[in-house]
Protein backbone atom coordinates (compact mmCIF):
# COMPACT_ATOMS: atom_id res chain seq x y z
CA UNK A 1 0.00 0.00 0.00
CA UNK A 2 1.49 3.12 -0.95
CA UNK A 3 1.28 5.96 1.67
CA UNK A 4 0.85 9.37 -0.16
CA UNK A 5 2.81 12.44 0.86
CA UNK A 6 1.54 15.38 1.71
CA UNK A 7 2.45 18.74 3.63
CA UNK A 8 0.16 21.50 4.44
CA UNK A 9 0.31 24.69 5.70
CA UNK A 10 0.34 24.80 9.23
CA UNK A 11 -3.06 24.26 11.11
CA UNK A 12 -3.98 25.57 14.53
CA UNK A 13 -6.19 22.09 14.49
CA UNK A 14 -3.12 20.10 15.21
CA UNK A 15 -2.34 21.74 18.97
CA UNK A 16 -6.19 20.43 19.58
CA UNK A 17 -5.70 17.24 18.53
CA UNK A 18 -2.63 16.82 19.93
CA UNK A 19 -4.30 17.58 23.33
CA UNK A 20 -7.27 14.88 22.91
CA UNK A 21 -4.71 12.39 21.54
CA UNK A 22 -2.10 13.25 24.88
CA UNK A 23 -5.38 13.05 27.44
CA UNK A 24 -5.78 9.08 25.78
CA UNK A 25 -2.20 7.85 26.35
CA UNK A 26 -2.25 9.72 29.76
CA UNK A 27 -4.74 7.59 30.81
CA UNK A 28 -3.35 4.52 29.02
CA UNK A 29 0.56 4.93 30.27
CA UNK A 30 -0.97 5.83 33.90
CA UNK A 31 1.55 5.87 36.24
CA UNK A 32 4.29 5.19 34.33
CA UNK A 33 4.20 8.89 32.32
CA UNK A 34 6.76 11.05 33.54
CA UNK A 35 5.73 13.97 30.61
CA UNK A 36 4.31 14.13 27.32
CA UNK A 37 5.21 16.39 24.66
CA UNK A 38 3.92 17.16 21.22
CA UNK A 39 6.79 17.18 19.08
CA UNK A 40 7.66 17.24 15.61
CA UNK A 41 6.64 19.45 12.60
CA UNK A 42 2.86 19.81 13.44
CA UNK A 43 4.31 21.16 16.94
CA UNK A 44 5.99 24.65 15.50
CA UNK A 45 3.31 26.92 14.86
CA UNK A 46 3.51 28.43 11.28
CA UNK A 47 5.63 25.25 10.00
CA UNK A 48 4.48 23.27 7.13
CA UNK A 49 3.93 19.62 7.81
CA UNK A 50 2.40 16.45 7.18
CA UNK A 51 -0.88 15.88 9.04
CA UNK A 52 0.37 13.35 11.42
CA UNK A 53 0.78 14.23 14.77
CA UNK A 54 3.67 13.53 16.72
CA UNK A 55 3.78 12.88 20.09
CA UNK A 56 6.33 11.99 22.74
CA UNK A 57 5.43 10.32 26.17
CA UNK A 58 8.81 9.42 28.39
CA UNK A 59 8.14 7.24 30.63
CA UNK A 60 9.91 5.77 33.86
CA UNK A 61 10.28 1.86 32.77
CA UNK A 62 10.34 1.28 28.84
CA UNK A 63 10.42 -2.43 29.49
CA UNK A 64 6.65 -2.08 31.05
CA UNK A 65 5.64 -0.86 27.45
CA UNK A 66 5.72 -4.09 25.71
CA UNK A 67 3.35 -5.49 28.24
CA UNK A 68 0.69 -2.48 26.59
CA UNK A 69 0.50 -3.86 23.38
CA UNK A 70 -3.07 -5.75 23.35
CA UNK A 71 -4.45 -2.25 25.68
CA UNK A 72 -2.78 0.31 22.72
CA UNK A 73 -4.10 -2.58 20.25
CA UNK A 74 -8.02 -2.25 21.73
CA UNK A 75 -7.52 1.66 22.02
CA UNK A 76 -6.47 2.02 18.38
CA UNK A 77 -3.12 2.24 18.07
CA UNK A 78 -0.83 -0.04 15.41
CA UNK A 79 2.25 -1.28 17.81
CA UNK A 80 4.82 -1.97 16.11
CA UNK A 81 7.86 -2.20 18.96
CA UNK A 82 11.47 -0.23 18.48
CA UNK A 83 10.71 0.09 15.12
CA UNK A 84 14.14 1.09 13.99
CA UNK A 85 14.84 2.86 17.07
CA UNK A 86 16.78 1.25 20.14
CA UNK A 87 15.01 2.09 23.31
CA UNK A 88 11.49 3.17 21.89
CA UNK A 89 8.15 1.99 21.22
CA UNK A 90 6.44 3.22 18.15
CA UNK A 91 2.83 3.52 17.80
CA UNK A 92 0.55 4.67 15.16
CA UNK A 93 -2.68 5.60 15.08
CA UNK A 94 -4.64 5.54 11.87
CA UNK A 95 -3.74 3.18 9.00
CA UNK A 96 -0.84 2.38 6.29
CA UNK A 97 -2.67 5.10 3.60
CA UNK A 98 -3.61 7.64 6.05
CA UNK A 99 -1.97 7.91 9.25
CA UNK A 100 -3.33 10.42 12.24
CA UNK A 101 -0.60 10.51 14.89
CA UNK A 102 2.92 8.87 15.63
CA UNK A 103 3.82 7.85 19.03
CA UNK A 104 7.23 7.90 20.09
CA UNK A 105 7.78 6.52 23.73
CA UNK A 106 10.90 6.81 25.38
CA UNK A 107 12.58 6.04 28.89
CA UNK A 108 13.39 8.34 30.88
CA UNK A 109 17.14 8.23 30.60
CA UNK A 110 17.06 8.20 26.28
CA UNK A 111 19.28 10.27 24.66
CA UNK A 112 16.64 10.87 22.17
CA UNK A 113 14.04 12.74 24.24
CA UNK A 114 16.87 15.90 24.39
CA UNK A 115 17.26 15.59 20.35
CA UNK A 116 13.48 15.65 19.74
CA UNK A 117 12.57 18.59 22.20
CA UNK A 118 15.96 20.65 21.12
CA UNK A 119 14.68 20.24 17.11
CA UNK A 120 11.06 21.56 18.13
CA UNK A 121 12.02 24.33 20.38
CA UNK A 122 14.73 26.04 17.73
CA UNK A 123 12.67 26.02 15.09
CA UNK A 124 9.96 27.49 17.18
CA UNK A 125 12.66 30.38 18.09
CA UNK A 126 14.10 30.47 14.48
CA UNK A 127 11.70 31.74 11.96
CA UNK A 128 14.01 31.44 8.84
CA UNK A 129 14.87 28.33 9.14
CA UNK A 130 11.50 26.93 9.75
CA UNK A 131 10.24 28.53 6.61
CA UNK A 132 13.38 27.25 5.25
CA UNK A 133 12.16 23.54 6.05
CA UNK A 134 8.68 24.40 4.77
CA UNK A 135 10.14 25.04 1.62
CA UNK A 136 12.03 22.24 1.30
CA UNK A 137 9.45 19.45 2.80
CA UNK A 138 6.67 21.28 0.31
CA UNK A 139 9.23 20.59 -2.84
CA UNK A 140 10.17 17.18 -1.61
CA UNK A 141 6.19 16.41 -1.54
CA UNK A 142 6.20 17.53 -5.34
CA UNK A 143 8.78 15.79 -6.31
CA UNK A 144 7.84 12.14 -4.59
CA UNK A 145 4.36 12.70 -3.93
CA UNK A 146 4.64 8.36 -3.68
CA UNK A 147 7.32 8.14 -2.27
CA UNK A 148 7.86 8.47 1.30
CA UNK A 149 11.35 7.28 1.69
CA UNK A 150 12.66 9.59 -1.00
CA UNK A 151 10.72 12.53 0.41
CA UNK A 152 12.37 11.26 4.08
CA UNK A 153 16.28 10.92 2.15
CA UNK A 154 15.63 14.38 0.23
CA UNK A 155 15.51 15.94 3.92
CA UNK A 156 17.88 14.21 5.83
CA UNK A 157 20.78 16.24 5.52
CA UNK A 158 19.22 19.25 6.07
CA UNK A 159 17.74 17.80 9.39
CA UNK A 160 20.69 16.63 10.33
CA UNK A 161 22.47 19.49 9.96
CA UNK A 162 19.86 21.65 11.83
CA UNK A 163 19.70 18.84 14.68
CA UNK A 164 23.23 19.40 15.18
CA UNK A 165 22.27 23.40 15.54
CA UNK A 166 19.94 22.65 17.63
CA UNK A 167 21.24 20.66 20.09
CA UNK A 168 24.28 23.32 21.07
CA UNK A 169 21.43 26.23 20.96
CA UNK A 170 19.21 24.14 22.87
CA UNK A 171 22.20 22.86 25.55
CA UNK A 172 23.37 26.40 25.49
CA UNK A 173 19.99 27.68 26.19
CA UNK A 174 20.35 25.49 29.83
CA UNK A 175 22.66 26.83 30.63
CA UNK A 176 20.94 30.58 31.40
Amino acid sequence: MVRRVTVEEYNLCWAEQYDAEAVKLRALLADNLLEIHHIGSTAVPGLSAKPIIDIMPVVKDISAIDRLQKTFERAGYLYLGEYGIPGRRFLVRGTDKIRFAHVHIFGVSSSDIERHLAFRDYLRCHEAEAAEYSCIKKALALKFPEDIEAYINGKSGFVRDLETKALKWFRANLQT
